[in-house]
């Protein structure tokens, strides 16, 4: 393709994307008072040992604004499997059969892996949100700043679905030849010690259990990388060791005769 026919099949693609974010975006903004309610839920029922904790708007535009913010990224969300694949499509055409055959693996393992941190982010948040508030002092108000709030939780969604995919990443690289199986095997201890710091520097909230409930998943998924680079090795030293015994055999040949 020429170079104007690229520029406008990402145009294309681009604009797919976008509609498929707007989209996501009304639906969005259709459910955000109840994904806003159960946020608000958790952070009321947290035991902060206070006597009040609840959301507080600062501003008159404040709300709208919050509405508008969570609903794109809700938008975002939703939307993901159809801007990922607008841009696995722009990108597929250059590539060779195995390579379209690799990279869609990756893009069908990134989506449910994402998701699924952001899930599990969602369903350890009210331990989070308990502890964090647990320094209350005892007949004192919590009222915080509704958009500060959101953002934090926006934050501790994002960290943790993208944290799922880091394991991805290693294969990835096995994948490429950058890095061999043998040698994330090699360094499984620093590995370990690697996933909880930086689960413990990633998480917004300082509290242990975040850390632990991030850090756990991420270990299996580690494990499950591991078998999966070994794997991938075998493979590509059976394809070289083939190739190499064709060359020999090649190479034999006229000398015999």
């Amino acid at each position: 393709m020429a170079l104007a026919d690229h520029l406008r099949e990402l145009r294309r693609r681009v604009v797919f994307a976008i509609i498929g974010i707007a989209i996501g975006a009304i639906a969005g903004w259709i459910v955000y008072e109840p994904v806003f309610q159960y946020a608000r839920a958790v952070i009321v029922d947290a035991d902060g040992g206070g006597g009040i904790t609840d959301l507080n708007f600062t501003q008159a535009m404040a709300a709208f604004d919050l509405k508008v913010r969570v609903s794109i990224f809700l938008g975002v969300l939703l939307s993901s499997p159809w801007w990922i694949y607008q841009l696995w499509a722009f990108i597929a055409p250059g590539l060779t059969k195995r390579e379209r055959n690799r990279g869609l693996a990756f893009v069908a393992a990134a989506v449910p892996l994402f998701l699924g941190g952001a899930c599990l982010a969602w369903a350890v948040l009210p331990n989070a949100l308990e502890l964090l508030t647990a320094a209350t002092p005892e007949g004192v108000s919590n009222l915080l700043d509704a958009a500060n709030y959101v953002t934090f939780i926006m934050q501790f969604l994002l960290i943790f679905g993208l944290a799922f995919l880091l394991p991805l990443l290693m294969v990835a690289l096995t994948s490429v030849g950058i890095v061999r199986g043998r040698t994330w095997l090699k360094g499984w201890r620093w590995a370990i010690v690697g996933i909880f710091t930086f689960s413990a520097l990633a998480t917004p909230s300082p509290d242990a259990i975040s850390m632990i409930l991030m850090a756990v998943p991420i270990c299996g998924l580690y494990g499950l990388a591991l078998l999966v680079c070994a794997q991938l090795d075998r493979r590509r030293d059976k394809r070289r060791a083939a190739e190499d015994a064709e060359l020999a055999g090649g190479g034999s040949g006229p000398a015999l005769a």
